[in-house]
C-alpha cells in the first residue's frame, strides 16, 4: 500500500512540476493542428485544393512549434534536461520542420490531394508533441 501511494506522489509531482514543453502553449498547439487538420479534410472531401486559411493555419501552427521549441530551448539553457536528449531534439526538429513540409507539399499538389497532405501533417504534429512530452522527464525524480 506504501508502494503505491509513494508512486502516486511522484506521479502527481511530475505532472504539477511539469516540464517546460506541457502546458497550454503545447494544449494550444495540438488543438489547432487538429482543427487545420479538420478544415483540410473538408475540404479533400469535397474536391477542393488547399485554400488560403489552410496556408495561413500553417503558417500560425508553425509560429506556436517555434514558440514551444524557444520554451524548451530556454529551459534546457536554465539547466533542465530531458529524460531523452536524443529523442527529445529528434523530435523537437521534425516538429518545427512538419507545416513547413506541409506548406511546400500543398503548394506542389493543387488538388484535393494538397489538402490531404495538410490534413495528413496535421493529424502527425499533436503525435509528435505528445511525443515530445514523453521523452521530458524529471531527471533524478
Amino acid at each position: 500500500m506504501t508502494e503505491t501511494a509513494t508512486a502516486l506522489t511522484s506521479t502527481t509531482s511530475v505532472a504539477v512540476g511539469g516540464s517546460p514543453v506541457d502546458g497550454v502553449l503545447a494544449t494550444a498547439t495540438i488543438v489547432l493542428s487538429l482543427v487545420l487538420a479538420g478544415w483540410a479534410l473538408v475540404a479533400a472531401v469535397r474536391n477542393r485544393p488547399p485554400d488560403r486559411v489552410q496556408l495561413a493555419g500553417l503558417a500560425v501552427l508553425e509560429l506556436a512549434l517555434l514558440a514551444l521549441a524557444v520554451v524548451a530551448l530556454v529551459a534546457l539553457g536554465g539547466g533542465e534536461r530531458p529524460g531523452e536528449p536524443g529523442a527529445f531534439f529528434g523530435y523537437l526538429v521534425t516538429l518545427v520542420c512538419l507545416p513547413p513540409l506541409a506548406w511546400v507539399l500543398a503548394r506542389m499538389e493543387p488538388t484535393r490531394w494538397g489538402s490531404a497532405i495538410v490534413c495528413a501533417i496535421c493529424v502527425v504534429t499533436p503525435v509528435v508533441v505528445v511525443r515530445l512530452q514523453q521523452t521530458w522527464e524529471v531527471v533524478g525524480g
